[in-house]
C-alpha cells in the first residue's frame, strides 16, 4: 500500500483529478469551503471524456494521477469524477493510505425533496452502466421513482467551452423531455461538468423543477475526513492552487479561468504520467431521429 510522506502533515495540499474541467465545480466548493487548503488540481484532458472509456482504462488513469498526486505531497485525494468514482474508487482505497473522496449522483438528498416523487438523473454512459450506481438505486427506488437519463455528448460541451450554445440546448431538451414528461420536480447532476450547465438546465426545464448539486456534499465529506485524520491545516492564510493537465496548458487554463472566474495556469504532466497506452473506445454518439426528433444514442466501436 503505498502511504503518502503528507499523511501525517497537516499542511500537504489536497488533491482533486477529474478526465477534464469537470472536477472545478467540486475544487471550487472545497475552495469555498476550505479557504486555507492548499489544492492541487488534475485535468487529464489528453485521455478525456472518461464517460466513453473502459473501465480498466479509467482505473489505470485512476491509479498513476492518484500516485502523483502523492509524490506532490497530497495529504487526500477527491475524485472529483462520477465516471472514476464509480470504476476506481475501490482500487483507490486499497492501494492508497490517505484519506480517498469519492462522488457520487446526490439521490438520497433527491429523493427526500421531490415533492413529485419523480426524480431525473443526468449521467455519463459508464455512471449508469456501473454496479456502483445499480447499489445506489437500490438503496432510494422504494421512496421514489428514479428516473436515469444518459447523456452523451454534453461533457463535451463543457469541454469546449460551450455552456449555452446551440448544442448543449439541443442536447439538453431532448434529456431533459422524457424526465419532465414523466413529472421529474428534482434533477440530480451525475456528472462534475454538468454544474456548469446549471444556468441552462434551469432554464430549459423551468423554475418548478430543482437541479441538485454533489459539490457541497464531496466538500463536507472531505473536511470531516480531515478533521477525524487531524489533518486540517491550521494556517489562517489563504490557501493557493496549482493546476496540471495532460493535455494542452493554454487551452485547459483560458477555459478554467473562464469557468472558476480566477486566473489559472496549467503545468502540464509529467510524460510517465500522461502516457497510456491504446485501448478500444466504445463512443455514445447522440444522433437526431428524424421521425421522432429525438436525440438516440448510437454506438461506435474503433
Amino acid at each position: 500500500m503505498w502511504v503518502s510522506q503528507a499523511m501525517s502533515n497537516s499542511d500537504g495540499p489536497i488533491g482533486v483529478f477529474d478526465s477534464g474541467v469537470g472536477g472545478l465545480s467540486v475544487l471550487r466548493r472545497i475552495r469555498t469551503d476550505l479557504p486555507h487548503e492548499e489544492l492541487l488540481y488534475v485535468a487529464d484532458s489528453g485521455h478525456a471524456p472518461y464517460g466513453n472509456k473502459p473501465t480498466e482504462f479509467v482505473v489505470r488513469r485512476s491509479l498513476a494521477i492518484t500516485a502523483f498526486l502523492l509524490e506532490q505531497g497530497a495529504k487526500a485525494v477527491v475524485v472529483a469524477c462520477n465516471t472514476a468514482t464509480a470504476a476506481a474508487i475501490a482500487r483507490l482505497r486499497a492501494q492508497f493510505a490517505v484519506p480517498i473522496i469519492g462522488i457520487e449522483p446526490a439521490v438520497k438528498p433527491a429523493v427526500a425533496v421531490t415533492r413529485s416523487g419523480v426524480v431525473g438523473i443526468l449521467a455519463t454512459g459508464n455512471t449508469v452502466r456501473s454496479d456502483k450506481f445499480a447499489a445506489l438505486l437500490d438503496q432510494h427506488v422504494h421512496r421514489a421513482r428514479v428516473l436515469v437519463q444518459p447523456c452523451p455528448g454534453l461533457a463535451d460541451c463543457v469541454e469546449h467551452g460551450d455552456l449555452d450554445g446551440p448544442r448543449p440546448r439541443a442536447l439538453l431538451d431532448s434529456y431533459l423531455a422524457p424526465l419532465l414528461a414523466e413529472g421529474a420536480d428534482t434533477l440530480v447532476l451525475g456528472c462534475t461538468h454538468y454544474p456548469f450547465l446549471i444556468p441552462l438546465i434551469e432554464q430549459l426545464a423551468g423554475p418548478q423543477v430543482s437541479v441538485l448539486d454533489p459539490s457541497p456534499a464531496v466538500a463536507r465529506q472531505l473536511r470531516r475526513r480531515l478533521e477525524l485524520a487531524g489533518r486540517l491545516t491550521a494556517s489562517q492564510t489563504k490557501g493557493g492552487e496549482r493546476y496540471f493537465t495532460s493535455g494542452a496548458g493554454g487551452p485547459a487554463a483560458r477555459l478554467a479561468s473562464r469557468l472558476l472566474m480566477w486566473p489559472v495556469r496549467f503545468e502540464v504532466l509529467p510524460e510517465q504520467v500522461q502516457q497510456e497506452g491504446p485501448m478500444p473506445v466504445i463512443e455514445e454518439s447522440p444522433v437526431l431521429d428524424m421521425e421522432t426528433g429525438r436525440v438516440v444514442v448510437k454506438s461506435l466501436t474503433r
